[in-house]
């Protein structure tokens, strides 16, 4: 059941009022950050963006350093693919002047995935578009939207004379969709805060963040033989090797996906686990057999199951394959780097998820569904690992990590609304 709103009916409406007011803001804050290329490297100018942006609220930002040997022993922790030199997190904080409110993590990451086949775009990926009631470019919806959204929440306090009445705490973070060790080093840097609310993007329709798969990512090499073509039988060709090497993962998704092992939050979806083999490198010269092909995968976690434990059957089947005749003369390596993550839970009965449900139907008049996603979010960290509440609420999406990656500004507005409302219904107010 949703919690009751707390507040004066009038505050409520200037707070919505102000939000509303800043509609046309927050979609150029939306295009500033879109036109950031912060592919997992590159995220340099978007985080120098968000220190302005965070001082342009009358915060002082600051930089947390993500030092892998200090996280590593973190069961949180999640092998790197690149050095962090240069790609520090930025967070910022409020402090109230009397103080007495429930402290808030709002917190976004500014990477994204690659755009892909640019050709099949209908407009440049980098080059926000509004066509039909929805910006498009890579990262409008994942997550950029909800960055642009907290922040002129934020705003919208000021705006009506108010401030929250608690610690608020501002984090633009890296590596969300690779390893999630930004959001770990900001948590570790930072007081533990009474709860944490990060605008991730909807399904397509208004809801609420119940549960998340955990994943794990992996590395396979395979290493053949390389001959001429003209005596490719006495060789081992390491691409078709490694085919059969991702063969061997078909019946185990079928298996991760059996009823008995899904986890209640996931009763309603049949194949929440998946594995996807998402990169492949090899190969030499058309007429040459291939030395090496490497492949890299990525493999839900089923919430109450471990990563770790996951890991070990990747292991076990990547073994088996090698044993495969047909790989007879190939060496085959396993690697772990990026993601290993848990699944985790953010019970919809916990108070901060009451309480958005609560302020998402004061202000649109609408329910939240509860939504239980088969991708996995920066909030696994405070809810595992913190003990903070923890979940995640943002604007409709569609074709995120696909092709013309689009939000809608009637839900991106929409969602600003609510979380100006909910950080004042859960930190109250004070004078500005």
């Amino acid at each position: 059941m949703p919690a009751s709103l707390r507040l004066d009916p009038a505050v409520q409406r200037a707070i919505s009022q102000a939000a509303a007011s800043l509609a046309g803001e927050t979609e150029t804050l939306l295009a500033r950050l879109v036109r950031h290329r912060s592919l997992l490297g590159h995220e340099q100018s978007c985080l120098a963006d968000m220190e302005t942006v965070y001082a342009e609220l009358g915060l002082q930002p600051r930089r947390v350093v993500i030092d892998p040997a200090t996280l590593a022993a973190h069961p949180g922790f999640s092998p790197p693919l690149i050095d962090y030199a240069g790609r520090d997190p930025v967070v910022a904080v409020h402090r109230p002047a009397r103080g007495g409110g429930r402290s808030l993590m709002l917190q976004g990451h500014v990477d994204v995935v690659p755009e892909g086949a640019t050709d099949l775009w209908i407009t440049p990926p980098f080059e926000p578009s509004i066509r039909d009631g929805r910006m498009y470019g890579r990262g409008a919806a994942d997550m950029k939207a909800g960055i642009a959204a907290k922040v002129m929440a934020f705003k919208a306090l000021t705006l009506a004379g108010l401030q929250p009445a608690g610690v608020v705490q501002m984090a633009a973070v890296v590596e969300e969709e690779c390893t999630g060790n930004g959001a770990l080093a900001v948590m570790q840097a930072l007081d533990k805060p009474d709860a944490c609310l990060i605008p991730e993007p909807g399904p397509g329709y208004p809801a609420l963040y119940v549960a998340e798969v955990g994943v794990v990512w992996a590395w396979v090499t395979v290493t053949g033989r390389p001959v001429h073509v003209r005596d490719m039988r006495s060789g081992v060709n390491a691409i078709e090797a490694a085919t059969v090497i991702a063969a061997a993962f078909k019946g185990y998704e079928e298996a991760m996906n059996a009823g008995e092992r899904r986890h209640p939050a996931f009763a309603a979806d049949n194949h929440p686990i998946n594995v996807n083999f998402g990169t492949i490198e090899g190969g030499e010269w058309n007429s040459s057999v291939p030395t090496r092909a490497r492949i890299g995968m990525r493999v839900g976690v089923m919430p109450g199951h471990s990563c770790r434990e996951v890991a070990r059957d990747i292991e076990r089947l990547v073994a088996g394959a090698a044993a495969d005749p047909r790989l007879r003369g190939t060496t085959v390596k396993t690697e772990f780097k990026g993601f290993m993550a848990d699944g985790c839970v953010f019970p919809p009965e916990q108070a901060i998820s009451r309480l958005v449900e609560a302020c998402h139907t004061a202000e649109t008049g609408g329910e939240l569904r509860h939504y239980a996603a088969a991708g996995l979010t920066d909030a696994r960290h405070y809810a595992l690992y913190q003990g903070t509440e923890a979940t995640c609420y943002g604007p409709d999406s569609d074709s995120i990590h696909g092709i013309d990656e689009s939000v809608g500004l009637a839900s991106l507005h929409d969602v600003t609304r609510v979380l100006a409302l909910t950080i004042a219904e859960w930190c109250g107010v004070e004078p500005a």
